[in-house]
This record gives structure tokens, C-alpha cells and sequence, in this order.
């Protein structure tokens, strides 16, 4: 699997059934709107993760926005967030540290969840393969719950950082039972995944081109397009793991693509509606 699949896997959304068209006259087709929920992961994680998904809203074409609780910039991210109260927030539950130069654990007393040095693990892989504790697992995602909608009002919707607080039925279910419980969305019934036909090594200008063309392409229907943006700075240069390591480059692409006024003109000249989650999927149902 490249790493396109693997970021739209590990989006955290649980259910991402097609619209059914099928048997649609064509002029009822055509009525039908097109809406598109952009989705700018990871902030919290980095400073300039944190400046690249706020300007994304205010610039941009961003609308819901994940947020990662135990990482080093919440607090930051969180002020950020409450200065942008009409930028839709999901907890993005995160039990994984996946970088290689810097890490993050748990906000909880969660022995099971760590690595030797105290961290969480870097992949699913290692944390299926370690003897996880499903009872820290409901502390700490609670408590990742809680601290976000404490420091930020527009909590409105969960998600799942990497996949992994989802990626076992057991886990699943905890999921979806805290989903209920915070009457905050983690499924996301009727939506399709928007594909954006680029990927890590993309340039800038071909990634803006390459959305361009996709969305002029875009059928009627409710779409999720899910990426990450960052800057390109010393901070995001200094970040990666084996495989990925031109980080800033990549991210630093996305927050030009989300900012481009060739992207929200195509967005504009066919009609195309920019949603939140909570647009489509209210909190507290």
C-alpha cells in the first residue's frame, strides 16, 4: 500500500458508503449538489502545522479541521482554534508517535500503550504487536475527549489518527461507544473519498494542477478529501520517518493547493458547496 492509501485509510472514518445515484434520471442527477468536506489533519503536531491549517481555513478551502491532543503544539493549536471559532474541530484520537526525530505519549497513565522510552509506538504494527491494555486505551481517549472540548468550544466530531484507535473490532467498538456517549460523529455515512491524483513527491504546481483537474471532474454527491498541511521550515524539514522524509516539501504543497486561487475559482465556477463535518453530520445526534 503507498502512502496515498494508507493517509485515506487511516482518515478515521468508519463508514464511507457510496451515494446511490443508481436509477437517477439525469436531470435529477444534476440537481443533486456537489458538497466537499476539506480536511486538514494534524494540528497540534508541529507549530507549522499549526499556521498551515489555520491559514488554510482563513485562506482557504479547509473546513473541518483534526486536532492532536498529546501532541507538544496542542495548547498552541488550541488558542489558535478558539481565535477561529467558525474553524470545525475533530478530536483526531491518536495512540501512535509515528515521526523519527521527535515524539509524543500518552496524557494519561497508560504503561501499556508506551514503548520503552515512554513513548507511543511509531505504527500499528507495533502497537497490535504490543500487549495494549483496552481499559488505558478508554482512559486515555477519554481524556483526549475531554481536554479538547475543555480548551476548544467547536469540538464537533471524532477521528482516528493512523487508523489505529479504530483498526480492531475491540477498538471499534470503544470507538463508536465513546462516539454515542460525547454525542460527537465518528462515522460518516453517504460520503465518498475525494481522490487527488498526487502524491508525497508531487511538486507544488503539479499538485495544484492535479486538484484543479479533479475538481473539475467532481460528481454530484458528498465527498471527504483528507490531507496535511505544513510549511516549508526548518521545524517541518527536521521531521520524518524512513520512507518519508521530505515532509515540508509535501505539506508545505498541500497549504499552497488549499490556498490557490485557481483551486477555489474551479470551486466556485461549478457550484461546488465547501462543507464542515458538522454541516453533514451534526454534533449531539
Amino acid at each position: 500500500m503507498d502512502r496515498r492509501q494508507f493517509c485515506l485509510r487511516a482518515a478515521g472514518v468508519l463508514a464511507a458508503m457510496p451515494l446511490a445515484n443508481a436509477g437517477l434520471a439525469p436531470a435529477q442527477q444534476a440537481a443533486e449538489p456537489i458538497k466537499l468536506i476539506v480536511r486538514a489533519d494534524d494540528i497540534g503536531s508541529a507549530h507549522a502545522a499549526n499556521v498551515a491549517c489555520i491559514r488554510s481555513y482563513r485562506d482557504g478551502i479547509a473546513r473541518s479541521v483534526e486536532v492532536m491532543v498529546p501532541c507538544p503544539w496542542f495548547y498552541e493549536a488550541a488558542a489558535m482554534l478558539r481565535e477561529t471559532p467558525g474553524y470545525d474541530v475533530g478530536v483526531h484520537l491518536t495512540l501512535t508517535s509515528e515521526w523519527a526525530n521527535y515524539k509524543w505519549g500518552p496524557i494519561t497513565q497508560a504503561p501499556s500503550l508506551v514503548d520503552s522510552s515512554g513513548y507511543f509506538f511509531p505504527t500499528n504494527r507495533d502497537f497490535l504487536g504490543s500487549k495494549w491494555n483496552i481499559h488505558e486505551v478508554e482512559k486515555e481517549l477519554r481524556a483526549q475527549i475531554e481536554l479538547a472540548k475543555k480548551q476548544i468550544p467547536q469540538v464537533t466530531h471524532l477521528s482516528s489518527h493512523m487508523g489505529t484507535p479504530t483498526i480492531t473490532p475491540e477498538l471499534r467498538t470503544l470507538a463508536q461507544k465513546l462516539a454515542a456517549e460525547y454525542k460527537l460523529p465518528i462515522e460518516t455515512p453517504g460520503a465518498q473519498w475525494f481522490r487527488w491524483p498526487a502524491d508525497n513527491n508531487t511538486p507544488a504546481a503539479q499538485r495544484e494542477a492535479a486538484l484543479v483537474e479533479a475538481l473539475e471532474e467532481l460528481k454530484p454527491g458528498i465527498w471527504i478529501l483528507v490531507e496535511h498541511p505544513g510549511l516549508d521550515t526548518d521545524e517541518m524539514r527536521a521531521i520524518g520517518h524512513e520512507g518519508y522524509w521530505n515532509v515540508a516539501a509535501h505539506r508545505d504543497g498541500v497549504t499552497k493547493a488549499f490556498t490557490s486561487a485557481k483551486v477555489k475559482a474551479t470551486i466556485k465556477k461549478r457550484g461546488i458547496q465547501l462543507a464542515s463535518y458538522n454541516d453533514v453530520w451534526p454534533a449531539g445526534r
